[in-house]
């Protein structure tokens, strides 16, 4: 029954949704970057703009922006009770104040991080004020190493660990049964879902190495997406913004 309701969902948001081809990231690797005004909801979700080293292109943080965003959050809508909008989101920048005013923080190819001094005091400030922080879309072990450097520079005496099916954040709205459905269709071929803890013991920031959730959001109504990966992908984008809100 719940596989029947995403489904739905997804369908519902296809109908809506109003995002063109142009504003994907198509053309020749130009970004949309225009920021958006979000309305007065009660979460408005903000995708970080942070240092790079030009690995994949300088533009990394706006993959898929904003259709990813929209429809993301168009799907957190109808699915829960929680009060977000299409348009919820605007990307901040992580070395300025701004960051501390949403507490939901996603991060587009934290592979090509090369924080400054004063994000990774904002990072770590962040997250100590109880924020969440999803990051997304790298693969291979030079961008995974190159993410866990940087973060760690913000928390010395904290380390990733991988999380397995059974933790609760897998299973906060929707229960996922497979963290590999969506192996098929990505770069890296075998997703790991890294959290790091608080010291209450709960999931402050999560990334899945080797896999690219954005996409899934951005692309679930082109032909060719799998529909199956993409209801994970959406299943799982839930399950973290409840599980963020609960604990």
């Amino acid at each position: 029954m719940k596989k029947t309701i995403v489904c739905i969902l997804i369908v519902s948001a296809l109908l809506v949704s109003v995002t063109v081809m142009a504003q994907r990231g198509f053309g020749g690797g130009r970004w949309n970057t225009e920021q958006n005004i979000p309305p007065n909801t009660e979460i408005v979700v903000a995708r970080w703009r942070f240092g790079n080293n030009g690995w994949v292109g300088g533009y990394g943080w706006a993959h898929n922006y904003p259709s990813s965003d929209q429809n993301l959050n168009q799907f957190i809508q109808e699915a829960t009770g929680i009060d977000i909008d299409m348009m919820s989101y605007r990307w901040v920048d992580l070395g300025s104040e701004d960051v501390f005013e949403y507490p939901f923080a996603y991060v587009s190819e934290p592979g090509e991080m090369e924080l400054s001094d004063v994000e990774v005091d904002n990072l770590r400030e962040f997250v100590n004020r109880g924020g969440f922080v999803l990051l997304d879309d790298f693969d291979g072990p030079q961008q995974l190493g190159n993410m866990f450097s940087n973060v760690q520079r913000a928390f010395p005496n904290k380390n990733w660990v991988a999380l397995d099916i059974e933790h609760p954040i897998f299973h906060a709205q929707y229960e996922l049964d497979d963290l590999h459905a969506m192996d098929d269709y990505v770069p890296g071929g075998y997703t790991t879902y890294y959290g790091m803890f608080n010291d209450a013991g709960d999931v402050v920031m999560v990334a899945g190495h080797n896999n690219d959730l954005a996409n899934f959001w951005d692309w679930f109504d082109l032909p060719g997406t799998p529909i199956g990966p993409a209801t994970d992908a959406f299943r799982l984008g839930v399950n973290y913004m409840v599980y963020a809100l609960t604990h």
